[in-house]
C-alpha cells in the first residue's frame, strides 16, 4: 500500500485510514442541530488493493458516551487504540485481514446509544444503512451479513447489542465490552444526584445544558446528570423539541417514575433477549466481556444477558477481567481475533 495517510503514519499502521464524511438523511434536521454530516473513519488492512480482486468482512466499532470518531483514533501512551490492535494482531496473523469502520455517534448531550430517536435523530438507521451502505459502495466489501459484525464497549456495547436485535440480517457476530444492560442496577444509582443538580435549575433542562457548555471544567455530578439526559433523549423523549425529554423520576421528590423507567428498560439488553431469540440464533458470534469491578455494576448485567440468553439454548462467549470500566482497550485482542474468524473470508 503505498501514499499511506498522515492519521496511518502518526498511529504508526502498516494499513492505511481514510476518513470519508458522509451526509446523512437519517440525521438531518434534528432537534439538537448535531450535524447530519458525519466521519466514517475506515482503516484498510496492508494488502487491501483497492483495484483488486479479494474482498474483505468489516468490523464495525461504536465509541461510547462522551466519544466520537476522534476519540477511537486518538493514540494515548502507554495504551493501543482499537486500530493499532486489529493492525498489530493482522501483522502478528493472529486474525485474517479486515477492514474497521468507526461509526460516529455523538450527541449535543454525549451520545446517542445507536437508537433511533425523535430527540436526537436515527442513529441506528445512520448506521445500519448509510454507513453499513457507504462501506459496500466504496470499499471492497463483503456485502453480506457473513462478512459483517459490530463491537463497542459501553454505550458502545449497548449499541451492538441493540443493533443485531433491532436490525436482523445487518451483521453476523456482536462483542459487547462492559455494554449497558441491566438497568435495573446500572441507572437508578444516578438519579438522585441528577435530581439534585437540576433542581438547581428548576428542572430547565435547556438551561441546565447551556450552562454546562459555557463551563470551562465541571464535577462529576454535570457529567452524570448530561449522561442520564442522553439516555433520556434516547429511551424517553417526549417530542420532537430540543430537551422536552421525561426523565425516570419525579421532579419535585426525586421519586422513581416505574411507567418512564419502564421506557427505560423496554431498551434493556436483559429484558429484549426474551423476545428475540430468533434475531439472536442468527448470529455466528455473540460475545460479552466486563470486569468485575466495573462502577456501573455493567459485570452483573453482562452475566444477567449471557444467562438469559444461554436459557434461551443460545452460545455466549462471556468473559470476566479483574477490572473496573476504565482503560478496557486490552480485550480488543480477545474480540477482534473471534469476530474476524467466525465472518466470511474472501
Amino acid at each position: 500500500m503505498q501514499d499511506r495517510s498522515d492519521i496511518a503514519r502518526l498511529l504508526r499502521l502498516d494499513g492505511d485510514v481514510r476518513v470519508d464524511f458522509l451526509q446523512s438523511d437519517a440525521l438531518a434536521a434534528n432537534p439538537l442541530g448535531d450535524p447530519s454530516v458525519r466521519p466514517v473513519a475506515v482503516y484498510l488492512p496492508p494488502a487491501y488493493d483497492p483495484h483488486g480482486s479479494r474482498r474483505y468482512p468489516v468490523l464495525y466499532v461504536l465509541h461510547g458516551y462522551t466519544g466520537d470518531a476522534n476519540a477511537l483514533l486518538a493514540a494515548r501512551p502507554w495504551e493501543t487504540n482499537v486500530l493499532q490492535w486489529a493492525d498489530r494482531l493482522i501483522r502478528e496473523r493472529q486474525m485474517p485481514p479486515v477492514l474497521l469502520a468507526i461509526v460516529d455517534g455523538f450527541t449535543r448531550l454525549g451520545g446517542s446509544q445507536y437508537v433511533d430517536s425523535i430527540h436526537n435523530g436515527n442513529y441506528a438507521m445512520y448506521t445500519v444503512r448509510d454507513v453499513v451502505g457507504h462501506l459496500d459502495r466504496t470499499f471492497r466489501t463483503i456485502a453480506s451479513e457473513g462478512g459483517r459484525a459490530v463491537l463497542g464497549k459501553s454505550s458502545g456495547g449497548f449499541g451492538a447489542m441493540h443493533l443485531v436485535m433491532e436490525h436482523p440480517g445487518v451483521f453476523g457476530a456482536f462483542a459487547s465490552h462492559s455494554g449497558d444492560s441491566y438497568f435495573r442496577y446500572a441507572h437508578p444509582p444516578a438519579f438522585t444526584p441528577v435530581q439534585r443538580t437540576l433542581e438547581r435549575y428548576g428542572f430547565d433542562i435547556s438551561a441546565y445544558v447551556e450552562a454546562f457548555e459555557r463551563k470551562q471544567k465541571r464535577d462529576g455530578a454535570e457529567y452524570t446528570t448530561m449522561e442520564m439526559l442522553a439516555y433520556a433523549a434516547a429511551y424517553s423523549p417526549r417530542s420532537a423539541t430540543a430537551f422536552d425529554l421525561d426523565l425516570p423520576f419525579d421532579a419535585s421528590t426525586g421519586e422513581l417514575r416505574d411507567d418512564v423507567f419502564g421506557r427505560w428498560l423496554a431498551f434493556d439488553p436483559a429484558e429484549r433477549v426474551a423476545g428475540r431469540r430468533s434475531e439472536l440464533a442468527r448470529l455466528r458470534l455473540c460475545y460479552l466481556d466486563c470486569g468485575r469491578k466495573d462502577e456501573y455494576f455493567l459485570d452483573v448485567g453482562a452475566r444477567v444477558v449471557t444467562e438469559r440468553m444461554r436459557d434461551l439454548g443460545l452460545e455466549v462467549r462471556h468473559e470476566e477481567f479483574d477490572d473496573d470500566h476504565r482503560n478496557v482497550g486490552y480485550r480488543y485482542a480477545i474480540s477482534l481475533p473471534a469476530l474476524a474468524t467466525v465472518l466470511d473470508q474472501a
